[in-house]
């Protein structure tokens, strides 16, 4: 097993219609404003679909992440993007109408670590990165559903 790879999948139910969820997420410049531990987006002004991302959630230290649209579909609901430089992966949202309104966001995540300090700890430090992750996630959801709800 490689203890520095990690699946991550989270649901999140918002008030809001899919479209207006998606069209949120779609604004990656403005997630600093919404999710704290989202600390920094570049957009790559050559090409408007690649980024630099800094993340810092609970634990002492930053990821710094290279994000490239693989999938756009505003129709299907699905925002997918490749990930490079501490983390090395994918990420994908899926938008789907609630049953009892509102959204169903799926966040499915696959990446494995390239961080050296976090590849060094993999084994011991494996528990409290999932957790740090699962902290960020819980914050990012209400973050988002009070962006919703402001505007």
């Amino acid at each position: 097993m490689d203890w520095s790879h990690y699946r991550f999948h989270s649901v999140w139910y918002l008030a809001a219609p899919p479209a207006r969820v998606y069209a949120t997420l779609e604004r990656t410049a403005e997630y600093p404003h919404w999710w704290p531990q989202i600390r920094r987006v570049e957009p790559d002004p050559r090409d408007g679909r690649s980024g630099t991302a800094v993340f810092r959630s609970l634990l002492p230290y930053d990821l710094r992440v290279t994000v490239t649209a693989r999938r756009t579909d505003p129709g299907g609901g699905v925002l997918e993007a490749a990930l490079g430089g501490d983390l090395e992966g994918w990420v994908r949202w899926t938008l789907l109408p609630a049953p009892a309104g509102g959204t169903r966001a799926v966040y499915d995540q696959e990446v494995v670590v390239r961080k050296p300090l976090m590849r060094r700890l993999a084994v011991p430090g494996r528990p409290f990165f999932r957790l740090n992750h699962a902290l960020m996630m819980r914050s990012g959801r209400r973050g988002l559903a009070a962006r919703l709800e402001a505007v």
